[in-house]
């Protein structure tokens, strides 16, 4: 069900190490179907993140999640090009789109920035005298003496 915002979906996957190669070479050339239904899905601004120890990080806009993944799981190119994908990831159960664990979002620069505009920010000031200030640290020990004195 769309709310009218904009979904910031992450997920996270593991390559298997002895498929990196062979992922990166399939990502790198799409099949032209399987772009033009992520884009019909409603998915925008999608990418795929691949540390070389298989850490895999993806990222997508959407307005309507579940739309988008009915839809995508109603393509038989889609349906097609996640089976494929499937042999590539550790420990996976079902399609790589539906059994990635997503994490949860914990900053939007934006959303904050929009937030102070509006005035629905507090003043954010006095949390900044909670933290540690490394100036002010314990006194000098005893004999040292931290000012030069000219007596």
């Amino acid at each position: 069900m769309s709310t009218g915002t904009t979904e910031r979906v992450c997920f996270q996957l593991q390559v298997k190490a002895d498929r990196l190669a062979e992922y990166r070479e399939r990502h790198a050339a799409v099949w032209p179907e399987m772009l033009r239904a992520i884009e019909a899905s409603g998915r925008r601004n999608y990418s795929l993140f691949l540390r070389d120890d298989g850490l895999l990080i993806g990222y997508y806009e959407v307005d309507d999640d579940a739309a988008a993944q009915a839809a995508l799981a109603g393509d038989p190119r889609t349906v097609a090009w996640e089976a494929e994908m499937a042999h590539f990831f550790v420990a996976l159960d079902g399609r790589p789109d539906q059994g990635a664990p997503r994490l949860t979002e914990v900053f939007h620069l934006e959303d904050q920035l929009a937030a102070l505009a509006a005035g629905a920010a507090s003043d954010s000031t006095s949390d900044l005298d909670d933290l540690d200030d490394p100036d002010d640290s314990e006194p000098a020990a005893a004999g040292t003496d931290t000012e030069s004195s000219d007596s």
